[in-house]
């Protein structure tokens, strides 16, 4: 048995979390609504403001995937609870000379020293800020009751400029640490 699955999940207040008939859960709350499709070998119950993941036996199922199946989405569920009523952020900086970022709405445009600016449309479910002081690194900050969503949008933007070990350029994680190389050593013989 998943030692996370067992686990039940607590429901804050102002939250509502729904199981229909297809094994779909709705989570609402302050934030916004999210939505996630459970397989049929795992049983959702609400109940005394929990919710609480078992594993049914009847199902015709690998037992491993079962078991599988029973952390995993009693963490993606919880993920949502958590994003409904407090929201997830994540903040990136970018690092290097001449990189700058700006929003117009859900729209980034990025300069990273290519021959051109990178557009990108962010999804309506995530707000985003940017900040460009004077003697500081550009930071975007992304919010978001879904972190899935979150998670693959930084991947994305990171994507346009991987950070280097080189000089540590690139588009990091606030508080990221790169692991530096040396670069060529003068008069090796």
């Amino acid at each position: 048995m998943s030692r996370i699955g067992k686990l039940p999940i607590a429901i804050p207040a102002g939250v509502t979390v729904n199981v229909d008939a297809a094994n779909v859960v709705t989570v609402k709350g302050s934030k916004g609504e999210l939505k996630q499709a459970v397989n049929p070998s795992i049983i959702v119950k609400v109940q005394d403001q929990e919710v609480v993941l078992e594993i049914d036996e009847k199902a015709d199922v690998d037992v491993k995937q079962k078991q599988s199946y029973h952390g995993l989405y009693r963490s993606l569920i919880h993920n949502m609870v958590v994003g409904v009523s407090e929201g997830f952020k994540k903040q990136l900086e970018l690092v290097g000379v001449g990189y700058r970022v700006s929003n117009q709405g859900n729209l980034l445009d990025f300069a990273l020293g290519y021959t051109h600016p990178i557009l990108f449309q962010l999804p309506a479910e995530i707000k985003v800020e940017t900040k460009s002081e004077r003697n500081q690194n550009p930071l975007i900050t992304l919010e978001s009751c879904d972190k899935q969503l979150l998670g693959q949008v930084c991947a994305k933007i990171r994507s346009f400029r991987m950070p280097e070990p080189y000089k540590g350029k690139g588009i990091l994680f606030v508080g990221e640490q790169i692991r530096r190389k040396s670069g060529k050593s003068a008069g090796a013989k």
